[in-house]
């Protein structure tokens, strides 16, 4: 038996597990639809995913039945139905802790100036299957009948790990310049390869993305980086041109070599970056942390120079990395809370570096803990991912370097609550104190003694007091009793 063989006979032992486990389910709706007259088939996704061993509780149907038929023949039997695709054909539903789509089958027309497509029904399966984006997700199984339907040979592109389209490329992207991008996203996630021909039309038709709304590139971005392997993904952005159209920092790094002339240049750098953060992750995929490291360097084109002695550097690129990083974000429509966490951890990502020489008290520690806030975690795993010297010798020193700066801050903060660093005095006491009603005074002496707290430490009651008062009597501040 060949080595294709084989793995065809694997993944449809996969499919068979996972399809039992939902088929009573799945068969129970085909007999409902069956009984009406009409096909329902588990597609695309679905059945890729099946076949992959990796099939989730949300499960993808086609079907000849128009929308409100569907909606009568599931009446009475779905725990819940939603309506909000309605328009687009599908009608979603839940049943036995699995959300069901349902839709008609399509066989949209696109005028291939916006990627809208005019929403056209199908009358066949294998018209709906021809629409599809890959072969991979042209496949389908009927239910309850359980017949198997791959017209682009979409179970042998899955054994061997390929991506093509049902027909020519080029049509296929010019329809939907989304495409491009989710076979990225499909690399990352699934560790599939793209098709010599597919890889040549992504190269072409690179510049027909600008059609894509930014929501829609921002959601496969997201999805690509959050993948098994996102550095598959970005590499098929970056030697497409794809990422030009909406990443262009990410390209911009391939021209930058690092100042300890470690790697080829900072866009390999930045690639083992992202790779360092997986291991570093704490729980699960995180989008933040994987964005953060690929950003982090960003600022190095724009601030490179060349000192007399022929060294490189790149001074405050970390600044300029995190403006850089707030602009590309929201140009692409990331939420803002997302977009300040991201640019912060890149803003801080070089902060850590000169700790080992000694340089740091205890109220740069405690700065260090204050500065990144909720973002501490995601600072250490950033900050450790970032060593990718070939040095053992340097690398282990920073190691333990940063492992230091840890137990220190667990020292520290075991003492001093350094999750809540606050002045030692809050708003109330500071009016009272100082017998002024709230305003300006009261935020600029209580940002005194947050400066004086991170700089000593926590300061006795009254100590605190004497420290306020003279701060008042400096500013011209009369307290009560003094006038």
């Amino acid at each position: 038996m060949s080595e294709s063989a084989r793995a065809l006979t694997e993944a449809q032992r996969r499919a068979v597990h996972e399809l039992l486990r939902v088929s009573p389910v799945a068969d129970e709706l085909g007999r409902r639809f069956a009984k009406a007259g009409r096909e329902l088939h588990l597609v695309g996704g679905s059945v890729r995913d099946a076949l992959l061993g990796r099939l989730g509780d949300d499960l993808d149907f086609t079907t000849d039945a128009r929308p409100e038929e569907t909606l009568r023949i599931v009446d009475g039997w779905a725990e819940s139905v939603w309506t909000t695709g309605q328009e687009f054909g599908t009608i979603g539903l839940a049943r036995r802790g699995l959300r069901i789509e349902v839709t008609t089958f399509r066989a949209d027309a696109y005028d291939r100036v916006s990627r809208n497509p005019i929403v056209c029904y199908g009358d066949s399966l294998a018209e709906d299957l021809r629409r599809r984006d890959f072969a991979v997700n042209a496949m389908a199984v009927s239910v309850p009948g359980h017949e198997f339907t791959d017209p682009y040979g979409g179970l042998a592109d899955l054994a061997d790990r390929v991506l093509r389209t049902p027909g020519k490329p080029e049509e296929s992207f010019a329809d939907d310049p989304l495409r491009m991008l989710r076979a990225a996203r499909f690399v990352s996630q699934l560790g599939f390869a793209v098709a010599p021909e597919v890889r040549s039309a992504m190269t072409r038709m690179a510049s027909d993305l600008s059609r894509i709304t930014a929501e829609r590139i921002r959601d496969e971005f997201v999805k690509l980086m959050c993948g098994a392997d996102p550095v598959a993904g970005l590499r098929l952005l970056v030697d497409s041109g794809l990422a030009e159209q909406f990443l262009p920092e990410l390209n911009g790094l391939k021209l930058e070599i690092d100042e300890h002339a470690q790697h080829k240049d900072v866009y390999e750098h930045t690639l083992i970056v992202v790779r360092n953060a997986i291991v570093h992750e704490r729980e699960g995929a995180d989008f933040t942390l994987r964005m953060a490291a690929l950003m982090h360097d960003v600022g190095k084109p724009a601030t490179k120079a060349i000192g007399p002695d022929g060294g490189v550097s790149f001074h405050h690129h970390e600044i300029v990395g995190a403006r850089l990083t707030r602009q590309r974000m929201k140009a692409l429509k990331f939420p803002k809370d997302l977009i300040s966490d991201v640019a912060e951890l890149v803003a801080l990502h070089l902060r850590f570096y000169g700790y080992g020489r000694g340089e740091w008290t205890d109220s740069a520690v405690r700065r260090y803990v204050t500065d990144a806030g909720p973002l501490l975690p995601r600072l250490h795993s950033l900050t450790r991912s970032d060593v990718t010297t070939r040095n053992r010798r340097k690398a282990a020193q920073l190691a333990a370097d940063y492992d230091a700066l840890e137990e220190r801050i667990a020292r520290i903060a075991a003492e001093e609550d350094l999750a809540r660093v606050r002045p030692d005095l809050d708003g109330n006491a500071i009016m009272e104190l100082l017998g002024v009603p709230p305003g300006p005074i009261v935020g600029r002496a209580w940002r005194h003694l947050k400066e004086l707290r991170l700089e000593r430490g926590p300061l006795e009651h009254d100590e605190a007091i004497a420290e306020l008062l003279r701060w008042a009597e400096a500013e011209g501040v009369t307290p009560p009793g003094s006038r």
